[in-house]
């Protein structure tokens, strides 16, 4: 079976019928609702495969190559390992969903680290490894952070790459590092996307004019069209958060909600109501 038809998708998926297809597989194989033996290695299967069709570079080189040919000539081993922070891997589930299973000793997560950053059980059995919890503020989660924290009684600097997010295990020498990060007060994150909610002067939306957005570093002033209605949405394209490891960014949305004043005055009510005419 090659990946897509683990996944029970086309080769033509989109990312999003990948993503939705995984969650799917795993739910139906997970072992403590699925009590067939060939359970665990299934999930083991599910695991690896959308660790590679969700990621465009793997994807793209499984699909030149095919199946076999991309397990014989190794790739996803060592020498695919992550940029920049030698020693640590990154794995995460789609939109926070959580991959991390316990098998009695082999996790998902884990063996996804060990097809993809070199080795592979193959027999041998490992010490389950220790996994440590790291709180980041959604800051930190984006722009990447360095921390002092002592492990095992040894003071270590952990460092941590832009763009991580909730449920994202980094694989460090001898432990790994699991990530929770705290929302932000008004922008909502969707993998590397942020959704943020603009409320407008209702003059604004009839006539048009300019609003001023906060992104994640700095800001923008954004035109708005006469005769904006409530939940118009602006897409800014890689205004989002950086992908771990990577020289690309998700993007910005920004929705419009129009303020509707719930009290006018004699005068303004007169204005309004000439314009309902004029308008009808």
């Amino acid at each position: 079976m090659d990946n897509y038809s683990i996944l029970g998708v086309s080769r033509s998926a989109s990312d999003a019928e990948i993503k939705s297809a995984y969650k799917r597989k795993v739910v139906e194989w997970h072992p403590d609702r699925n009590k067939s033996p060939e359970a665990p290695e299934m999930i083991k299967k599910i695991n690896k495969a959308f660790e590679v069709l969700s990621d465009p570079q793997k994807k793209s080189i499984y699909d030149q190559v095919g199946h076999d040919a991309y397990d014989k000539r190794g790739y996803g081993s060592a020498s695919g390992g992550s940029q920049g922070y030698p020693g640590a891997g990154y794995s995460t589930g789609p939109g926070g969903f959580n991959v991390d299973f316990d098998f009695g000793g082999a996790s998902g997560v884990e063996d996804i680290f060990e097809s993809f950053f070199g080795g592979g059980r193959r027999g041998r059995s490992r010490p389950r490894r220790q996994v440590y919890q790291m709180n980041l503020t959604f800051e930190e989660a984006i722009k990447g952070v360095t921390k002092e924290t002592v492990i095992e009684g040894k003071s270590r600097e952990i460092k941590i790459p832009a763009g991580v997010d909730t449920n994202m295990q980094i694989r460090f020498t001898d432990f790994d590092v699991v990530v929770q990060v705290r929302p932000h007060a008004f922008f909502k994150r969707e993998g590397q996307d942020i959704f943020y909610e603009k409320q407008i002067p209702f003059v604004t939306a009839v006539l048009g004019g300019s609003v001023n957005i906060p992104l994640v570093e700095g800001s923008i002033d954004l035109k708005v069209a006469p005769g904006t209605p409530t939940g118009k949405m602006v897409r800014l394209t890689g205004k989002g958060i950086p992908f771990p490891n990577q020289n690309r960014w998700g993007d910005f949305y920004v929705t419009y909600k129009v303020h509707v004043p719930t009290r006018v005055s004699s005068k303004a009510k007169k204005l309004l109501e000439e314009l309902s005419t004029e308008l009808a």
